[in-house]
């Protein structure tokens, strides 16, 4: 795909893997310009070596980053490892190896990692539905909850399927569970449904969009570093790296 759709000189941004999938501030965020040099296949490419002012950005070998790409059919990403240094025909450049598959760039605050998880929700109560909007919000508990599965989840919020149709607008309760440093956590969350729809690929089920409103910082940040965990352990499943 990537021979398909890159091109040499086209411009590339370039952004560490970490900070692409933690984030950061809008001050402290650090982002390089490049261009792409040569494409040697779907896994390797070459791009210039970025500069900052007068001087060469020495990004170091091995180190993990996310390339979007600027070409003629929009912005595509993936993420790379730096697999060499060096200098040819007096142009410095990094040999860099795809670890993750190329895709349609949106600009999003948070990252979005695809993963299949349990999940279970419910409508809150019309008194629960009050305390969230004086900030107060504390869930009732033992009440029945719907079962689904996650699309994807990011630190703003989650997709995810299930047989029950939320309304647009509305707040539901959300539990899931992650494995946080080999220790399960549960995250009780409340979201406001954003979208509702019937399931292009499960018939009976609706797919929802939803953005967490009831989450503390701490919560946040870990679930932010449980993608970024999940990310890192993928692309290294993809190149060999580590196994």
């Amino acid at each position: 795909m990537l021979t398909d759709l890159v091109r040499p000189g086209e411009k590339v941004e370039i952004e560490a893997a970490e900070q692409a999938i933690m984030g950061s501030s809008k001050e402290k965020k650090k982002i390089y310009y490049t261009k792409v040099y040569d494409i040697l296949d779907d896994e390797k490419l070459e791009v210039l070596m970025p500069m900052e002012g007068t001087k060469l950005v020495l990004l170091p070998v091995d180190g993990e980053f996310r390339f979007c790409f600027y070409t003629k059919k929009g912005l595509y990403q993936c993420f790379i490892r730096v697999v060499e240094r060096y200098k040819s025909n007096n142009v410095f450049i990094l040999l860099c190896e795809v670890t993750s598959p190329l895709s349609k760039h949106q600009r999003r605050e948070y990252y979005r990692y695809a993963t299949a998880l349990n999940i279970q929700t419910r409508e809150l109560l019309p008194e629960e539905e009050k305390l969230v909007d004086e900030g107060k919000f504390h869930a009732q508990m033992g009440l029945p909850l719907s079962k689904g599965m996650t699309a994807d989840i990011s630190g703003g919020g989650v997709r995810f399927l299930s047989k029950e149709q939320y309304k647009p607008d509305s707040h539901i309760y959300i539990e899931f569970n992650l494995v946080i440093g080999n220790k399960e956590q549960t995250y009780a969350l409340v979201g406001l449904v954003l979208q509702s729809k019937a399931s292009e690929v499960r018939d009976g089920e609706f797919e929802h969009r939803v953005k967490f409103v009831v989450i503390d910082s701490v919560q946040r940040e870990e679930i932010i570093r449980y993608i970024f965990d999940e990310e890192r352990k993928n692309r290294r499943r993809m190149t060999g790296i580590g196994l």
